[in-house]
């Protein structure tokens, strides 16, 4: 489930075993810091609207493992994914099968189910060239924003991040809105021999623009995209996004951003509003959390700890220190004193957003 490095030999011998076995789509690989999910589901979403068979393969799910394999509209079933697994078993020696991680593993499913679709939207984990997703040839590479997390595995810097993830584009690519000018000055660089998708700036209806300006964007990116697929004049229905800026309630809103950068684009929407929040909180210990409360602060009342349980969660008492670093009202958050005067924004982490809802159907239900 957790590891503290990629042994690539592992999955790209797997995938070479597997690949005679299947026959791959047309693969939309992408790549990024943040934006990556939203991006390839508004892309999928619309390319089955126009009646393509289609899988989006992303990481990590909410609640049920299956969110992370999406097929023709719909989660993946339990029984499709159970004979996946079993014929996955079949074909990989055991000796593989024992070294693959959580993450290899479940690509590897992917990549099976997309078999004879006509198109597979990519999802990248860490990103990079050496990220399980990066074993078969991309077609088209997407680049949502870069910013820094996951340093351990891709670099310190956002030049070495973003020179990491884009050494895995293959052929094209289009490069979304960035915020840092160190990744545009890597794309000259990095990718002088590879063609570059101009994104074009659609005019998005009154409906569309009711979206956060990072959904926008990305729904900008997936546009532009289907243009680039060929497909014009055509309509279509926005999928509900499952925990990105989701109003779940009049006073509670979810989301799944976990590093300050997804923190930069959440505080932009928040500025917005006429209230301060009650920032429902957890964080990973390897994130910026200090820079995360840190933008959040001028739009949050207090910060409510909530309990997650998972290793990689930081120290209660680190999290403690830092709001009494930044003169932040701090306490334990428990869901049964929720509040409808009260505004709530529940973010740190898909684990968070995981761990508040559990909570809040046993509270519905009282």
């Amino acid at each position: 489930m957790y590891y503290d490095k990629i042994d690539y030999d592992v999955i790209k011998t797997s995938w070479e075993i597997l690949s005679v076995k299947i026959t791959l789509p047309y693969v939309i690989h992408i790549v990024g810091t943040n934006g990556k999910g939203s991006t390839g589901r508004y892309l999928a979403s619309i390319l089955h609207q126009l009646d393509k068979k289609v899988l989006h393969y992303s990481s990590p799910h909410i609640l049920l493992f299956n969110e992370r394999i999406w097929i023709n509209g719909k989660d993946v079933s339990d029984s499709v994914l159970n004979d996946a697994h079993d014929n996955l078993q079949k074909i990989l020696p055991e000796v593989l099968l024992a070294k693959l991680t959580y993450f290899e593993y479940t690509t590897l499913l992917a990549l099976y189910l997309s078999s004879n679709k006509e198109y597979l939207v990519l999802e990248a984990g860490l990103g990079g060239e050496f990220d399980a997703t990066n074993v078969v040839k991309n077609d088209l590479t997407i680049v949502t924003t870069i910013g820094l997390d996951h340093q351990s595995f891709l670099g310190n810097t956002v030049e070495e991040i973003a020179a990491t993830k884009m050494r895995s584009c293959d052929t094209r690519f289009i490069l979304s809105d960035q915020i840092f000018k160190e990744v545009e000055d890597i794309k000259n660089t990095i990718l002088l021999d590879k063609e570059e998708i101009q994104k074009k700036q659609y005019t998005l209806d009154t409906k569309r623009l009711l979206l956060p300006n990072y959904l926008q964007n990305n729904l900008q990116v997936a546009l532009t995209v289907l243009e680039y697929l060929g497909f014009k004049n055509f309509n279509y229905i926005l999928p509900k996004l499952f925990g990105r800026f989701e109003k779940i309630a009049p006073n509670i809103i979810i989301d799944v951003g976990h590093n300050p950068l997804a923190a930069v684009t959440i505080a932009k929407e928040l500025k917005t509003e006429k209230h301060k929040f009650i920032l429902v909180y957890n964080s990973f210990h390897d994130k910026d959390y200090q820079e995360v409360l840190l933008l959040m602060k001028p739009y949050i009342s207090e910060v409510q700890i909530i309990s997650c349980d998972d290793k990689r969660i930081v120290k209660k008492s680190l999290l403690e220190k830092t709001a009494k670093i930044l003169s932040l009202k701090i306490n334990d958050f428990d869901i049964m004193n929720l509040k409808k005067e009260n505004y709530y924004l529940v973010f740190g982490s898909f684990l968070v957003v995981e761990s508040f809802l559990k909570g809040y159907t046993l509270y519905e239900k009282r």
